[in-house]
């Protein structure tokens, strides 16, 4: 399933990756040599002075003589002068070469100012030469600086504009497709027999893989390979895993990248690229391109609310559909897609030709779930008491992400307790974080409120012992978790198909919690909320849905394909509508009438249920056979099976807890 980790591959010694050079260290150096340059004062041998200075030394005859250059004058000291204390001082750090100038001081550039420092030096005797000025060098560095700067502000830009460096990271490469390409000894290192359950969907993308390595064996019975094939299902159940053992299996270049990949800021960009993916994959063909999310941009046209805004992503599903099975060939690419958003894919993107086969990734049963168990459990160091088959049978509509993610919770919760090994209790405690989320045993919670709180769990406890299709108690707890402040854990059945009165058992059982605050206070609370909100939804689809309603008739106003999405009419008349308002409400109240009936006839097992849950604050399933006796409705343990059950209308439903915690994974008793 998703998220499922690798087999641990002993005779490869990770590499850690290279880290690419980095071309901006070369453009620094240039810069950095070049400000050196500039600043770098090849006089670095003369002392500065000001030209106070130099009319001191000048009236106290030590100048010898006086080179003009430019804005800038030398001066040299006489031999016999150097002796003197002041010139002793001046020169302390610096150490002029013999028979050259000494000191140096500027004058600016006007004429009149160097006139004025020749015509007093010549009055004194002292040698004058003046220098024509060379600014060459110094204009060619000023030159050379401003490009360079243009230069590195524009790669700068070019860059940021265009994204990560690589194909389509320069502005003139935007077009370029961004696929990661699988080839020439390059996988993903993880294959089919990595994957754990899925076997008809392996099933169905083996024989492309086969298609692709032995062709002749099926074009010599007149077959045609797959254009494409659509891998549906939840979020978390292994359609991303699947394409990674694809690349792993497939001997033939493998391009990999996200619907999201398409989308761009610029105009044509997105139609540009999926041209540009094709045209790589013909070259290389056969090959396989896989886009993860595709409904990132097979999306169905004309469905926005405002018509005309998502032009550009229309654009690119246009030439997309175009690349698949337009005018021109195309043989040898096979696309392969996974969402699960496929009600919204435009319905030319799904039809033959373009998208041949539809692979249903669905939430794993029991069996699968044993053997996803048993690939992420390889890494850890587990205790021998624990059973998988226990375990998977403890996570009924559980993911493969949801597994990978209580089998790591364990080992936090095994480390967190200096544990050498990981406990069955480790995974029990892992299973209720993620559902319930974290205990917060410091709450602060009034004794009347924990009363009112253990009342409210022990009726969800009692009506669902006493019903016959409610779903199997495991354990009943008033610590604060989560979001919520008490909650009743159930097991449910892997069923695959819900009568009317398994529906309406599992609303009764929703509705003892309220039902009980009203027999033992004659008053209700505002903690029935999540109650409220499952038996609502639930008591509508029987109604609007399911059409398990006799007033309403055998009519289902539920659309699969997506279609009224963004209409602003019902499909159904304002009779109609108060109808099926009516009767969801009668299906409510009848189910709590119900429930308060069962507590009345019970109400002392009920006391001595919610006073044991007071004292314990969490009790078991034995905990309530001591008070109720064996549980009327004894229920056929489930018998693992090789062959997986027909899929039926709706999926298995576990209990929903409001804290957060994954849908169809708990249920909450009170928030």
């Amino acid at each position: 399933m998703e998220n499922n980790e690798t087999k641990p591959r002993k005779d490869k010694v990770p590499v850690p990756p290279k880290r690419p050079f980095n071309f901006y260290w070369i453009y620094g150096v240039i810069v950095v040599m070049i400000l050196g340059m500039g600043l770098f004062n090849f006089n670095s041998n003369l002392v500065r002075i000001d030209i106070s200075d130099y009319d001191r030394y000048l009236a106290a005859g030590d100048v010898q003589g006086i080179v003009v250059n430019g804005d800038a004058v030398l001066v040299t000291i006489k031999k016999d002068s150097l002796a003197k204390e002041e010139h002793k001082k001046q020169m302390a750090a610096s150490k002029p070469e013999a028979g050259a100038a000494q000191y140096t001081f500027y004058i600016g550039n006007t004429p009149q100012m160097q006139q004025q420092v020749v015509e007093e030096a010549r009055a004194k005797k002292v040698d004058v030469r003046i220098e024509p000025q060379n600014d060459f060098g110094k204009e060619a560095l000023q030159w050379i600086l401003f490009l360079g700067a243009i230069a590195l502000v524009w790669m700068f830009m070019m860059r940021r504009m265009g994204g990560p460096s690589g194909p389509g990271g320069q502005i003139f490469n935007i077009g370029k497709s961004r696929a990661q390409v699988f080839e020439g000894g390059k996988s993903t290192d993880i294959t089919f027999n990595d994957v754990a359950g899925l076997d008809e969907a392996k099933e169905e993308l083996q024989e492309i893989v086969d298609f692709l390595k032995t062709p002749k064996k099926y074009t010599d019975l007149g077959a045609k390979i797959p254009k494409g094939a659509l891998l549906v299902g939840p979020p978390g159940t292994g359609k991303t895993l699947l394409a990674k053992a694809i690349a792993g299996e497939a001997q033939v270049p493998f391009f990999s990248l996200s619907g999201s990949d398409f989308v761009e800021m610029f105009v044509g960009v997105g139609a540009s690229r999926v041209r540009d993916l094709f045209k790589q994959a013909k070259e290389k063909a056969p090959s396989i391109i896989f886009i993860d999310e595709i409904d990132a941009i097979g999306r169905a046209r004309g469905r926005s609310v405002s018509m005309g805004a998502n032009d550009e992503r229309e654009n690119t599903l246009n030439q997309l559909l175009t690349e698949m099975d337009g005018f021109g060939t195309n043989t040898g690419v096979i696309l392969i897609g996974a969402t699960n958003r496929a009600d919204v894919l435009d319905r030319a993107l799904m039809r033959p030709g373009r998208f041949d086969r539809q692979i249903f990734v669905d939430m794993p049963d029991l069996n699968e779930r044993m053997a996803i168990f048993k690939v992420h459990l390889k890494p850890l160091k587990m205790d021998i008491a624990v059973d998988v088959e226990f375990l998977a049978r403890q996570t009924p509509g559980f993911s493969g992400a949801d597994i990978a993610n209580i089998c790591n919770e364990a080992a936090l919760i095994a480390a967190r307790h200096k544990k050498t090994s990981v406990e069955k209790q480790d995974f029990l405690d892992a299973v209720d974080r993620v559902i319930g989320g974290l205990e917060k045993k410091n709450k602060i919670i009034t004794t009347e409120e924990k009363r009112a709180i253990a009342y409210h769990e022990a009726g969800h406890a009692t009506v669902s012992w006493l019903v016959e299709h409610a779903s199997p108690l495991v354990k009943v707890t008033i610590v604060p978790r989560g979001r919520s402040l008490g909650a009743a854990w159930y097991l449910p059945d892997e069923r695959h198909l819900t009568t009317t009165e398994q529906m309406l058992d599992e609303l009764c059982a929703a509705m003892g919690g309220r039902a009980a605050e009203f027999i033992m206070y004659g008053k209700v609370s505002t903690g029935a909320l999540s109650d409220l909100e499952k038996v609502t939804k639930q008591a509508y689809a029987m109604v609007s849905v399911y059409g398990l309603n006799d007033k309403v008739g055998n009519i289902s106003f539920y659309d699969s394909s997506g279609q009224n999405e963004y209409g602003f009419s019902k499909p159904y008349s304002d009779h109609t509508a108060q109808l099926i308002d009516e009767e969801a409400r009668a299906i409510v109240e009848g189910q709590y009438e119900r429930a308060k009936k069962i507590l009345s006839d019970n109400k002392d097992k009920l006391t001595a249920l919610a006073t044991q849950l007071l004292e314990k604050e969490v009790i078991f399933k034995e905990d309530l056979e001591k008070i109720f006796g064996d549980r009327p409705f004894a229920r056929e343990e489930q018998v693992l099976k090789p062959v997986k059950p027909l899929n039926g209308s709706g999926p298995v439903a576990p209990a929903v807890t409001e804290g957060g915690a994954p849908e169809n994974a708990g249920n909450t008793s009170i928030a």
